[in-house]
């Protein structure tokens, strides 16, 4: 049951009936929608996908009004990015309650930057960076290192945009476990609103909990641990009657032994996950599983914890565990054996010579990924078999595929051919909407400021130019008919090229947009046009030493903006890069290395007044437009044109769905990035006619 958020802070707060760690009430009578996040975001093997579908499905992203609320101590940190990312795009009006805790990855969902938060005074809130447990070799560990590094810049920038602190201030705070109760949310800028304190908050999972290395006391005395409840001292018994006859069971009473059928049931139900979540280990833990088999109030789940607790024993940071759960692998010998074998076929690892799978196909590692690990398959067909392969607890050949794909797509992304990265100017954006962007030219020099005199702020109100994400992206498929006939072009061929036609794209949007010369929103002129001093035409713009060193002239005397029609100053912007059509590159590298200038004689003495002052760069794109315009750019990292990406994230990202339905494995390629021109002082362009 959730409690109506106008409602003043509860006594107490219970948490959703269904075996889930959230729940989704639909909008009823003009009421919020209503979301409670109330466990370990991804637990019970439920993702942010089945999430966000249930969330779609009852009316979130179409509500005016969305009340979320979270107590819950984090969780798997790509599904809470998921949940962010998906929710922070809205545009309701959204109310956040924490009713006890929100640590870790929840603390990030409770950072929208479209949202109210309500935090009581005696709630926590707990940062700290992303932590995982992997095995494997070097080149294994420092993959993760990455991975770890991206995962935290997406946590810090949703804090960043929430609380408006800098990121080294951030940055600071998640180097320890760091717990925040209301009055200091309020304070640092991660609540809004601070609510009367909580007399009790709901129970939460304390395997959980167990992770975290400074939970304050208050918080512990706050949560009723689940299973530790204590229930009233039952009444005495009743002398007993002489003789008692029970009433025949009804037809809608079920017998004692249909009560006993359905507990047996349960109980192997429950022996066998957990029994297949130690296999994943290889067995390696023989007296946890028999005591996890012992004890019938230990579920799955918390099988799975206290194997992921075990397991990472070794591994702990030095600062202190972390709620993330991103894991690197099942450490076992058949998935990281499994996978060698198809990364070395797919020339993206070398094959190791004692790795007993290299010399399977497809087909039969799906059957290895089941039987070398105790499940029977002799009586499935080939579909039926790779089908199972993909959906069995027990197996993670799905997972492995994915982690090849997302290999090759990676692959093909950085082999790409393209120019763009050189000289455009790499951004940052945390959301969809529209941003502006303020140019060099936009600042003059700095005013003096007189003893004891303040300082003035500069006014740049809605100056500057927009820029705005958008997403590309497309779907291929991994079939079990791919898997059977053994075609490992599926699974590398293909998403290698989409690793390239992603970053094609981006070079697409960037030429595009530089050779339709667009109307620049600060003065309403063309990015190129002769008020801006940086376009080249008629009879001497044409190719030439003349022309590029005109064209260095007009960036290097480029001045600031300044009120009132003064003179600006000047900012000496050098150009760093010559940017032609593929049929002028000899002409440009011939003009700009040449020692001397064409037509001299060698021993003239006359020398080449532009010799290596810019890299040529040949763009086919640019042959597209016009065989002979050509630009100059400054380096890159000055204002010229921006690629943003969202969060920082500059590579492709790829998800899967798999199951029966999909007959395979559904894999999702996309990127999020916009392109727009930041300022004209570091363009030239020369019409070349």
């Amino acid at each position: 049951m959730l409690f109506s958020p106008m409602a003043a802070a509860p006594e107490a707060v219970t948490e959703p009936s269904n075996k889930s760690w959230y729940s989704i009430s639909a909008a009823i009578n003009n009421q919020p929608v209503e979301i409670a996040i109330y466990d370990i975001i991804g637990y019970w093997g439920i993702s942010a996908k089945s999430f966000l579908d249930e969330a779609k499905a009852k009316g979130v992203f179409d509500a005016k009004n969305i009340d979320i609320r979270i107590h819950s101590p984090g969780g798997d940190v790509m599904d809470g990015l998921a949940i962010y990312n998906t929710l922070s795009r809205l545009t309701a009006n959204i109310r956040i309650f924490i009713d006890g805790i929100a640590a870790s990855m929840a603390s990030v969902i409770a950072c929208l930057p479209n949202a109210k938060v309500y935090m009581p005074e005696n709630a926590w809130l707990m940062v700290h960076k992303p932590w995982c447990g992997t095995a494997g070799n070097a080149d294994d560990m420092r993959g993760m290192a990455d991975f770890l590094d991206r995962n935290e810049v997406m946590m810090l920038s949703a804090y960043e945009k929430k609380t408006g602190k800098s990121r080294e201030e951030i940055a600071a705070l998640l180097t320890e476990e760091t717990w925040i109760d209301g009055k200091q949310a309020i304070e640092l800028g991660f609540a809004d609103y601070l609510e009367a304190p909580l007399q009790a908050a709901a129970s939460i999972n304390t395997n959980r909990m167990k992770e975290f290395a400074n939970m304050p006391n208050a918080l512990k005395n706050l949560i009723t641990p689940r299973g530790n409840a204590q229930l009233p001292a039952p009444a005495a018994a009743p002398a007993p009657a002489a003789q008692v006859t029970l009433p025949a069971p009804s037809a809608n009473q079920p017998s004692e032994a249909d009560i006993q059928a359905r507990f047996k049931q349960m109980e192997q139900g429950r022996r066998t996950d957990i029994t297949d979540l130690f296999a994943l280990t290889g067995n390696k833990y023989p007296d946890l599983l028999a005591s996890c088999l012992g004890d019938m109030d230990i579920t799955p789940a918390m099988a799975k914890a206290k194997i992921m607790q075990e397991m990472g024993k070794d591994t702990l940071p030095t600062a202190g565990p972390s709620a993330a759960h991103i894991h690197a692998g099942n450490g076992n010998l058949v998935g990281d054996s499994v996978k060698s074998s198809i990364l070395a076929r797919a020339g993206l690892a070398e094959r190791q010579a004692s790795n007993g799978y290299n010399h399977m196909s497809l087909r039969e590692l799906a059957r290895a990924s089941l039987a070398d690990r105790g499940i029977g398959v002799g009586s499935y067909n080939p579909m039926e078999l790779v089908g199972l392969s993909f959906t069995h607890t027990s197996s993670d050949f799905g997972i492995i595929l994915l982690d090849v794909a997302h290999k090759s797509m990676l692959k093909g992304w950085e082999e790409s051919e393209e120019t763009f990265q050189k000289w455009t100017k790499k951004g940052e954006l945390g959301d969809f909407k529209i941003a502006n962007r303020v140019g060099l030219g936009e600042f003059a020099s700095l005013r003096q400021v007189r003893e004891g005199a303040e300082y003035k702020y500069i006014t740049l109100g809605e100056r500057g130019e927009q820029i705005a994400l958008a997403t590309y992206g497309e779907i291929f498929g991994i079939t079990r008919q791919a898997i059977i006939n053994d075609d490992l072009m599926a699974l590398t061929d293909i998403p290698r090229k989409m690793g390239m036609a992603a970053k094609a794209t981006i070079g697409d949007l960037v030429y595009a947009l530089l050779v339709a010369n667009p109307t620049l929103k600060t003065d309403g002129k063309a990015l190129f046009h002769a008020d801006h001093k940086n376009l080249l035409t008629g009879g001497t713009s044409a190719l030439s030493i003349e022309a590029l060193d005109a064209g260095r002239t007009k960036m290097r005397t480029q001045k600031t903006q300044v009120e009132g029609g003064a003179k600006g100053r000047t900012l000496n912007i050098r150009p760093a890069y010559v940017l032609t059509p593929v049929c002028l590159e000899s002409k440009a590298n011939q003009l700009i290395r040449s020692a001397s200038v064409p037509g001299a004689d060698m021993n003239s003495g006359i020398d080449n007044p532009i010799r290596n002052f810019a890299e040529v760069i040949g763009e086919p794109r640019l042959d597209d437009a016009s065989a002979t315009a050509f630009y100059l750019a400054a380096a890159q990292g000055m204002d010229t044109i921006e690629v943003a990406y969202l969060n920082g994230v500059d590579t492709p990202y790829m998800e899967q769905q798999q199951g029966f339905t999909s007959d395979g494995v559904s894999t999702k390629v996309r990127i999020d990035a916009g392109v727009a021109p930041l300022d004209f002082r570091g363009l030239v362009k020369s019409n070349g006619a």
